[in-house]
């Protein structure tokens, strides 16, 4: 009896930590929403109020994911211990039974019907057990507070959540407001729209697309330059959308069709951003792969990257590392609610589909993006 008490206790001191877990991630989210929400305040005064936005929905979206996964652990703990509390209903009973004898007044309540050997005897086992029982009780005690504990939270971190989305609305909007009204970005040339309908119209696939996008040029202006080189930071460069790899280069999906670029899991309405600087060779819609953005870091090199909602920028200018380039689709509120699941499926909704091209010829996108983690 006393083992199997302390092995119990082993378990909830495990309850309590897993608990607490899951507590001090939904709170550390609470701080990264808090400051996401006083740098959307600043984001109004700020003198590039392109890059204050995209950063403070960057934050949001980062304390948005962080406060996810941390309901979504707080809802497991908590199934968990009331799952095992109803199953442990017909011992409760029992041992409130016992506790409730042990403590009464009455001295005839242990008599033993072999006289006063065998109430003695029957005393000190009693006397053993006691400590062994009020453990148990208190464990049971702790695993009730847990769960009212994860359940404040969860309530708690929820109206944060539905908050937090309203204040991140508000951020993407005012972001398509101040890339409409930005004049400032250079131009490397300029494009020519009856060239580009010509190709469009002309072109089958993505690779035929690419090898004419010289044509949309004209006007050029040489001395405006891509101002970095990417070279030193092939293979660490931060992929374009907080996401997940769905689907790697080459990987035949359910039709048996192959790409040649990952195909990645992205929240509806997150940012898409420049992962270098780059020059924009060409947004819009282009055959099935909904609108696309065509990015060039340098001469021989072209990111393509395709299934945004929202396209930022003019054929033509230069944009920074970090720049916005887009918006991911899907809805405002709804699966941005949603805190089910391991954070693919309905939770990431949209996808969005990475190329690399270099000299017009594939390159393996996992090479040069970190791909490693959950964004």
């Amino acid at each position: 009896m006393i083992l199997r008490a302390a092995f119990v206790w082993i378990v909830v001191a495990t309850s309590a930590f897993a608990q607490g877990d899951a507590a001090s991630q939904a709170r550390a989210a609470v701080v990264m929403l808090e400051d996401a929400a006083m740098q959307l305040d600043a984001a109004d005064k700020a003198r590039d109020r392109v890059r204050a936005l995209t950063a403070t929905i960057q934050a949001f979206e980062t304390g948005l994911a962080a406060m996810r996964t941390g309901l979504r652990q707080a809802a497991i703990r908590e199934a968990q211990l009331s799952a095992r509390l109803t199953a442990r209903d017909g011992e409760v009973g029992q041992l409130l039974a016992v506790l409730q004898s042990i403590g009464t007044d009455n001295p005839t309540a242990f008599l033993h019907p072999d006289g006063p050997v065998g109430t003695a005897r029957a005393g000190l086992l009693l006397a053993e057990l006691t400590p062994a029982l009020n453990q148990r009780a208190e464990q049971l005690r702790r695993d009730l507070e847990d769960v009212q504990t994860l359940r404040t939270l969860q309530t708690d971190a929820e109206a944060r959540l539905r908050t937090s989305l309203t204040a991140v609305q508000d951020a993407r909007t005012a972001l398509n407001q101040a890339m409409a009204e930005r004049t400032e970005l250079p131009k490397r040339f300029t494009e020519d729209p009856v060239s580009t309908a010509i190709l469009i119209a002309s072109t089958e696939t993505l690779d035929g697309f690419a090898s004419g996008l010289s044509l949309i040029v004209s006007n050029e202006d040489v001395s405006v330059e891509t101002p970095v080189t990417i070279d030193a930071r092939i293979g660490d460069l931060p992929l374009p959308v907080q996401s997940i790899v769905l689907r790697g280069m080459n990987e035949p999906d359910a039709a048996g069709v192959i790409r040649p670029g990952l195909l990645m899991a992205a929240r509806p309405r997150a940012i898409v951003t420049s992962p270098t600087a780059a020059t924009i060779r060409y947004q819009g819609p282009l055959l099935d792969f909904g609108n696309v953005m065509i990015l060039e870091p340098r001469a021989d090199t072209l990111f393509v990257l395709a299934g945004l909602e929202t396209v930022y920028g003019e054929i033509g200018q230069v944009i920074a590392a970090g720049t916005p380039i887009g918006l991911m689709g899907g809805p405002e509120i709804g699966g941005e609610l949603s805190t089910v699941g391991d954070g693919a499926g309905a939770v990431r909704s949209e996808t969005l589909y990475i190329e690399v091209r270099q000299n017009n010829v594939p390159q393996d996108p996992a090479s040069w993006f970190r791909t490693d983690k959950d964004g």
